[in-house]
Protein backbone atom coordinates (compact mmCIF):
# COMPACT_ATOMS: atom_id res chain seq x y z
CA UNK A 1 0.00 0.00 0.00
CA UNK A 2 1.41 3.40 -1.01
CA UNK A 3 2.40 5.76 1.75
CA UNK A 4 1.03 9.21 2.28
CA UNK A 5 2.15 11.95 -0.11
CA UNK A 6 4.97 14.00 1.39
CA UNK A 7 5.20 17.72 0.74
CA UNK A 8 8.47 19.65 0.82
CA UNK A 9 8.06 23.39 1.24
CA UNK A 10 8.02 26.15 3.82
CA UNK A 11 5.64 26.27 6.77
CA UNK A 12 3.40 28.68 4.92
CA UNK A 13 1.21 29.09 1.89
CA UNK A 14 3.10 30.02 -1.25
CA UNK A 15 2.75 27.69 -4.23
CA UNK A 16 2.23 24.65 -2.00
CA UNK A 17 -1.04 25.83 -0.51
CA UNK A 18 -3.12 24.93 -3.57
CA UNK A 19 -1.62 21.44 -3.41
CA UNK A 20 -2.63 21.15 0.23
CA UNK A 21 -6.12 22.32 -0.68
CA UNK A 22 -6.52 19.77 -3.47
CA UNK A 23 -5.25 16.84 -1.42
CA UNK A 24 -7.52 17.85 1.45
CA UNK A 25 -10.50 18.18 -0.91
CA UNK A 26 -9.81 14.64 -2.13
CA UNK A 27 -9.73 13.40 1.46
CA UNK A 28 -6.06 12.41 1.18
CA UNK A 29 -3.87 12.57 4.26
CA UNK A 30 -0.39 13.93 3.67
CA UNK A 31 2.87 14.60 5.49
CA UNK A 32 5.02 17.70 5.31
CA UNK A 33 8.69 18.49 5.69
CA UNK A 34 9.21 22.18 6.25
CA UNK A 35 12.28 23.90 4.86
CA UNK A 36 13.77 25.99 7.64
CA UNK A 37 17.47 26.11 6.74
CA UNK A 38 19.56 26.60 3.64
CA UNK A 39 21.18 23.24 4.38
CA UNK A 40 17.87 21.40 3.99
CA UNK A 41 17.32 23.03 0.63
CA UNK A 42 20.84 22.26 -0.57
CA UNK A 43 20.46 18.63 0.51
CA UNK A 44 17.41 18.31 -1.74
CA UNK A 45 19.36 19.94 -4.57
CA UNK A 46 22.41 17.74 -4.13
CA UNK A 47 20.26 14.63 -3.86
CA UNK A 48 18.69 15.33 -7.23
CA UNK A 49 15.18 15.70 -5.79
CA UNK A 50 14.52 19.10 -7.37
CA UNK A 51 14.59 18.61 -11.13
CA UNK A 52 14.55 22.34 -11.90
CA UNK A 53 16.12 23.44 -8.59
CA UNK A 54 12.73 24.61 -7.35
CA UNK A 55 10.12 23.91 -4.72
CA UNK A 56 7.33 22.84 -4.20
CA UNK A 57 8.27 19.18 -4.40
CA UNK A 58 5.88 16.34 -3.63
CA UNK A 59 6.73 12.68 -3.18
CA UNK A 60 3.75 10.70 -4.41
CA UNK A 61 3.33 7.21 -5.89
CA UNK A 62 7.08 6.68 -6.07
CA UNK A 63 7.69 9.98 -7.90
CA UNK A 64 9.39 13.16 -6.79
CA UNK A 65 7.22 15.70 -8.57
CA UNK A 66 8.04 19.35 -9.12
CA UNK A 67 6.25 22.06 -11.12
CA UNK A 68 3.11 23.08 -9.28
CA UNK A 69 0.73 22.72 -12.20
CA UNK A 70 1.95 19.20 -12.98
CA UNK A 71 1.49 18.16 -9.35
CA UNK A 72 -2.01 19.60 -9.21
CA UNK A 73 -3.00 17.98 -12.52
CA UNK A 74 -1.80 14.60 -11.32
CA UNK A 75 -3.69 14.84 -8.03
CA UNK A 76 -6.85 16.03 -9.78
CA UNK A 77 -6.74 13.14 -12.25
CA UNK A 78 -5.84 10.54 -9.63
CA UNK A 79 -8.72 11.47 -7.35
CA UNK A 80 -11.42 12.06 -9.99
CA UNK A 81 -11.45 15.84 -9.68
CA UNK A 82 -10.60 16.46 -13.34
CA UNK A 83 -13.89 16.02 -15.18
CA UNK A 84 -15.40 13.07 -16.99
CA UNK A 85 -14.11 13.76 -20.50
CA UNK A 86 -11.70 15.85 -22.54
CA UNK A 87 -14.09 18.79 -22.88
CA UNK A 88 -14.69 19.01 -19.13
CA UNK A 89 -10.94 18.76 -18.53
CA UNK A 90 -10.37 21.65 -20.93
CA UNK A 91 -12.92 23.78 -19.06
CA UNK A 92 -11.34 22.90 -15.73
CA UNK A 93 -7.91 23.87 -17.09
CA UNK A 94 -9.32 27.16 -18.39
CA UNK A 95 -11.00 28.07 -15.10
CA UNK A 96 -7.99 27.01 -13.03
CA UNK A 97 -5.78 29.12 -15.30
CA UNK A 98 -7.94 32.17 -14.72
CA UNK A 99 -7.93 31.61 -10.99
CA UNK A 100 -4.14 31.21 -11.09
CA UNK A 101 -3.88 34.61 -12.76
CA UNK A 102 -5.83 36.16 -9.89
CA UNK A 103 -3.77 34.32 -7.29
CA UNK A 104 -0.63 35.62 -8.97
CA UNK A 105 -1.48 39.12 -7.76
CA UNK A 106 -1.55 37.77 -4.19
CA UNK A 107 1.41 35.36 -4.14
CA UNK A 108 4.17 37.92 -3.70
CA UNK A 109 2.10 40.22 -1.48
CA UNK A 110 3.85 39.22 1.79
CA UNK A 111 7.23 40.20 0.33
CA UNK A 112 6.25 43.77 -0.54
CA UNK A 113 6.96 46.94 1.42
CA UNK A 114 4.14 48.46 3.46
CA UNK A 115 3.61 51.14 0.82
CA UNK A 116 3.56 48.63 -2.01
CA UNK A 117 1.21 46.35 -0.07
CA UNK A 118 -1.37 49.13 0.10
CA UNK A 119 -1.14 49.67 -3.65
CA UNK A 120 -1.21 45.94 -4.43
CA UNK A 121 -4.23 45.38 -2.20
CA UNK A 122 -6.16 47.84 -4.33
CA UNK A 123 -4.96 46.07 -7.48
CA UNK A 124 -6.05 42.66 -6.13
CA UNK A 125 -9.55 43.87 -5.28
CA UNK A 126 -9.89 45.73 -8.57
CA UNK A 127 -8.81 42.73 -10.66
CA UNK A 128 -11.04 40.37 -8.68
CA UNK A 129 -14.18 42.51 -8.92
CA UNK A 130 -13.78 43.75 -12.49
CA UNK A 131 -12.28 40.77 -14.31
CA UNK A 132 -12.31 37.43 -12.51
CA UNK A 133 -15.36 37.35 -10.24
CA UNK A 134 -17.70 38.68 -12.95
CA UNK A 135 -16.50 35.89 -15.25
CA UNK A 136 -17.19 33.16 -12.68
CA UNK A 137 -20.48 34.78 -11.72
CA UNK A 138 -21.56 34.47 -15.36
CA UNK A 139 -20.28 30.89 -15.68
CA UNK A 140 -22.30 29.80 -12.66
CA UNK A 141 -25.42 31.67 -13.75
CA UNK A 142 -25.29 30.36 -17.33
CA UNK A 143 -24.38 26.85 -16.27
CA UNK A 144 -27.16 26.59 -13.73
CA UNK A 145 -25.46 23.86 -11.71
CA UNK A 146 -23.88 23.73 -8.28
CA UNK A 147 -20.36 23.36 -9.68
CA UNK A 148 -18.31 25.13 -12.32
CA UNK A 149 -17.96 22.17 -14.69
CA UNK A 150 -20.53 19.47 -15.44
CA UNK A 151 -22.45 18.74 -12.29
CA UNK A 152 -19.56 17.35 -10.30
CA UNK A 153 -17.12 18.71 -7.75
CA UNK A 154 -13.77 19.36 -9.41
CA UNK A 155 -10.36 20.96 -9.07
CA UNK A 156 -11.82 24.15 -10.57
CA UNK A 157 -14.22 24.50 -7.62
CA UNK A 158 -11.47 23.93 -5.06
CA UNK A 159 -9.16 26.46 -6.68
CA UNK A 160 -11.85 29.13 -6.97
CA UNK A 161 -12.90 28.80 -3.33
CA UNK A 162 -9.26 29.12 -2.26
CA UNK A 163 -8.94 32.31 -4.32
CA UNK A 164 -12.20 33.78 -3.00
CA UNK A 165 -11.06 33.33 0.59
CA UNK A 166 -7.66 34.85 -0.20
CA UNK A 167 -9.27 37.96 -1.70
CA UNK A 168 -11.72 38.20 1.21
CA UNK A 169 -8.69 38.46 3.50
CA UNK A 170 -7.91 41.71 1.69
CA UNK A 171 -11.53 42.95 1.56
CA UNK A 172 -14.10 41.04 3.58
CA UNK A 173 -17.14 42.19 1.60
CA UNK A 174 -15.60 41.63 -1.83
CA UNK A 175 -18.44 39.28 -2.87
CA UNK A 176 -21.10 41.95 -2.51
CA UNK A 177 -22.82 42.12 -5.85
CA UNK A 178 -21.92 38.52 -6.73
CA UNK A 179 -24.86 36.39 -5.49
CA UNK A 180 -23.84 33.33 -7.51
CA UNK A 181 -20.38 33.36 -5.96
CA UNK A 182 -21.80 33.88 -2.49
CA UNK A 183 -23.94 30.77 -2.91
CA UNK A 184 -21.01 28.90 -4.49
CA UNK A 185 -18.77 29.75 -1.55
CA UNK A 186 -21.37 28.44 0.91
CA UNK A 187 -21.91 25.21 -1.06
CA UNK A 188 -18.28 24.33 -1.58
CA UNK A 189 -17.31 25.27 1.99
CA UNK A 190 -19.92 22.80 3.28
CA UNK A 191 -18.48 19.80 1.42
CA UNK A 192 -17.21 17.55 4.25
CA UNK A 193 -13.55 17.38 3.18
CA UNK A 194 -13.42 21.13 2.56
CA UNK A 195 -15.26 21.91 5.78
CA UNK A 196 -12.71 19.85 7.67
CA UNK A 197 -9.80 21.67 5.99
CA UNK A 198 -11.30 25.03 6.92
CA UNK A 199 -11.54 24.12 10.60
CA UNK A 200 -8.87 25.15 13.13
CA UNK A 201 -6.10 22.61 13.52
CA UNK A 202 -6.02 21.51 9.88
CA UNK A 203 -2.94 21.69 7.64
CA UNK A 204 -4.25 24.84 5.98
CA UNK A 205 -1.74 27.63 6.48
CA UNK A 206 -2.55 31.08 7.87
CA UNK A 207 -1.93 34.41 6.18
CA UNK A 208 1.86 34.66 5.66
CA UNK A 209 3.60 36.62 8.41
CA UNK A 210 7.04 38.17 8.82
CA UNK A 211 8.51 34.90 10.09
CA UNK A 212 7.45 33.10 6.92
CA UNK A 213 8.92 35.85 4.75
CA UNK A 214 12.21 35.82 6.66
CA UNK A 215 12.47 32.02 6.40
CA UNK A 216 11.88 32.03 2.65
CA UNK A 217 14.44 34.79 2.12
CA UNK A 218 17.02 33.02 4.27
CA UNK A 219 16.61 29.57 2.75
CA UNK A 220 16.50 30.81 -0.84
CA UNK A 221 19.08 33.55 -0.33
CA UNK A 222 16.44 36.20 -1.10
CA UNK A 223 15.80 34.82 -4.58
CA UNK A 224 12.25 33.67 -3.88
CA UNK A 225 10.89 34.91 -7.20
CA UNK A 226 13.51 32.86 -9.05
CA UNK A 227 13.45 29.73 -6.93
CA UNK A 228 9.77 29.03 -6.38
CA UNK A 229 7.86 28.03 -9.48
Amino acid sequence: MAGKPKLYYFDGRGKMESIRWLLAAAGVEFEEEFLETREQYEKLLQGGSLLFQQVPMVEIDGMKMVQTRAILSYIAAKYNLYGKDLMERALIDMYVGGTDDLMGFILMFPFLSAEDKEKQCAVIVQKATSRYFPAYEKVLKDHGQDFLVGNSFSWADVHLLEAILMVEEKKSDVLLGFPQLQAFKARISSIPTIKKFLEPGSQRKPVPDDKYVETVRRVLHMYYDMKAN
